[in-house]
C-alpha cells in the first residue's frame, strides 16, 4: 500500500516589492542631500587646504624657518592642539561627541553642535594631525539633513534623512556611489528590513550617486596611485598577497589592543587644554621622527610614496608605517575631530611599499592594495569598504580575485575581536 508523501513545509512569503510611487518620490529629497552634503565636505576641505597653505608654506617662509623642520612642526602641531582645545572647550556643543566613541555610523547631533565640529575639523585638517574628514563631515551632514528634512517635510522617517546624508557623504568622499552602496548594504545586512534590498538602497544610492557626481565635476578626485599595471597572477603572488594582508592586519590590530590605553592615558589629563594640546606636542615628536609625509590624513601623502616606490628603504617604509599608526591612535584619543580611513590607507600603502623594498619581486600594486586591505579590516571592520579602497587605489581588474582570497585569513584575524571604536565607559566595542 503507498504512503502518503510526507508533508512538505510551506515555502517563505515572497518579499513584496515596492512599488514605484513610493519610490519616486524620494528621488527629489535624495538629490537635494546629495548636492548639499558634497558642497559642505568640498568647503570644509577647501578652507582647510587654504588654510594649510598659510600655516605649513607662507608663515614659515615669512619667518625664514623650514616648512618642515622639527622646530616648526613641534610648534604647529601644538599650536593646533591649543586651538582645537579652545574649539571643544569653549564652543557651544563641545565639537560633539568624543571622537574615538564614533564610527561612520554618525549619531544625529543638535544643530548647535555642528559649527563647533566643522571649525574643529577643519583646524585639525590644516594644522597636521593623522585624521581624516570622514566621521565629522558625515556627522554634519547627517545633523543638518535631519534637522532640515524633518521641518519641510516631517512625515518623511527621521531614519531616511540620516541614511541619506551618510550615503551621500561617503559617496562625495570617495568621489563614487559604489563605496556608500557597499556601507549600506553591510549595515542592512545585520537588521530586518521590509521589502528588497533595492528598495532599501534606493534613495540613498541616488545621494551617494549625486554627491559622488558633484565632488568630480567640482574637485575632480582620484584615488588612483598609477603604480605599474599588475597582470597574470601567479602563485607567488597569491602567497604574497596572502602574507602581507595578514600582516596588515596584525599592524592594526596591535593599534586597536592599544586604543583603549591610549584613550584612558589622555582622559587622565581630564580637560581638553590639556589633552589636545599634550596630544599635538606629542604627534609633532611622531612627525620629526617619521618626517612630513606621515602628518596631515595621508592621501597626498600616499601619491608622493607611490610616485616612486623604490625611493625610500624597506626601514623608511617601515617608520613611516609605525608612526602614522601611533599618530592617528594618538590625535583619535586626545580628542581632534576626524576619522580613521584615510590615515590607515596610509599605513598599508606604506606597509605595501616596505614589503616590495624587501623582496622586489612582490608587484609594488599587489603589495600596496593588500597592505591597504589587511589594516582597513583591522581598523574598520567594513570588509566592503576594505575591498573597494584596496581596489581602486591600484585600478587594475586582475587584482580583486587576489585581493578576495587575501581578505579571508585577515577577517579571521580581527573579527570577534575589540574594534578600534570605544563605549561611553572606555571599554572597546566589538
Amino acid at each position: 500500500m503507498a504512503q502518503d508523501p510526507a508533508p512538505q513545509a510551506p515555502a517563505a512569503p515572497a518579499t513584496p516589492a515596492t512599488p514605484a510611487r513610493t519610490l519616486l518620490p524620494l528621488i527629489l529629497p535624495a538629490l537635494v542631500v546629495g548636492v548639499g552634503a558634497s558642497l559642505l565636505f568640498l568647503g570644509v576641505s577647501e578652507a582647510a587646504e587654504a588654510f594649510q597653505d598659510v600655516l605649513w608654506q607662507n608663515l614659515p617662509d615669512a619667518l625664514g624657518v623650514g616648512r618642515y623642520s622639527v622646530l616648526w612642526m613641534l610648534v604647529m602641531l601644538t599650536a593646533t592642539g591649543v586651538a582645537v582645545g579652545l574649539v571643544v572647550w569653549k564652543v557651544p556643543g563641545h565639537a560633539g561627541p568624543d571622537p574615538a566613541t564614533t564610527g561612520l555610523d554618525a549619531p544625529v547631533l543638535p544643530p548647535a553642535v555642528l559649527p563647533g565640529l566643522l571649525l574643529a575639523t577643519a583646524l585639525m585638517l590644516a594644522g597636521g594631525p593623522s585624521l581624516g574628514p570622514e566621521n565629522p563631515i558625515i556627522a554634519a551632514n547627517v545633523g543638518l539633513t535631519f534637522w532640515i528634512g524633518h521641518r519641510f517635510l516631517p512625515k518623511v522617517p527621521g531614519g531616511l534623512w540620516a541614511a541619506l546624508a551618510e550615503a551621500a557623504t561617503i559617496g562625495a568622499l570617495f568621489g563614487t556611489p559604489v563605496a556608500a552602496a557597499l556601507v549600506i548594504s553591510e549595515a542592512l545586512a545585520g537588521r530586518k528590513i521590509q521589502g528588497a534590498l533595492w528598495d532599501n538602497v534606493f534613495a540613498p544610492l541616488v545621494a551617494a550617486a549625486v554627491g559622488a557626481t558633484t565632488t568630480t565635476l567640482i574637485a575632480h578626485p582620484t584615488f588612483d596611485l598609477d603604480l605599474p599595471p599588475f597582470d597574470h597572477p601567479g602563485w607567488d603572488d597569491l602567497l604574497a598577497a596572502l602574507v602581507i594582508a595578514s600582516a596588515g592586519a596584525l599592524l592594526g590590530m596591535a593599534a586597536v589592543y592599544a586604543f583603549p590605553y591610549v584613550h584612558a592615558a589622555f582622559s587622565r589629563l581630564r580637560h581638553p587644554m590639556l589633552m589636545l594640546p599634550v596630544g599635538g606636542l606629542v604627534l609633532g615628536l611622531l612627525g620629526a621622527l617619521g618626517g612630513h609625509l606621515t602628518l596631515f590624513k595621508g592621501l597626498e601623502e600616499i601619491g608622493e610614496l607611490a610616485a616612486d616606490p623604490d625611493g625610500w628603504s624597506a626601514g623608511e617604509f617601515a617608520t613611516m608605517s609605525l608612526v602614522k599608526l601611533a599618530a592617528m591612535v594618538v590625535a583619535a584619543c586626545c580628542g581632534f575631530r576626524g576619522g580613521r580611513i584615510f590615515p590607515s590607507v596610509f599605513v598599508g600603502v606604506a606597509l605595501g611599499l616596505c614589503a616590495h623594498a624587501l623582496v622586489p619581486e612582490v608587484h609594488p600594486a599587489l603589495a600596496v592594495s593588500t597592505g591597504v586591505l589587511g589594516v582597513l579590516l583591522a581598523v574598520t571592520r567594513q570588509g566592503w569598504v576594505s575591498l573597494f579602497t584596496a581596489a581602486v587605489l591600484v585600478a587594475s581588474p586582475t587584482i580583486l580575485a587576489l585581493l578576495c582570497i587575501a581578505s579571508l585569513p585577515a577577517w579571521l584575524l580581527v573579527t570577534g575581536r575589540p574594534q578600534m571604536q570605544l563605549r561611553e565607559d572606555g571599554t572597546p566595542v566589538r
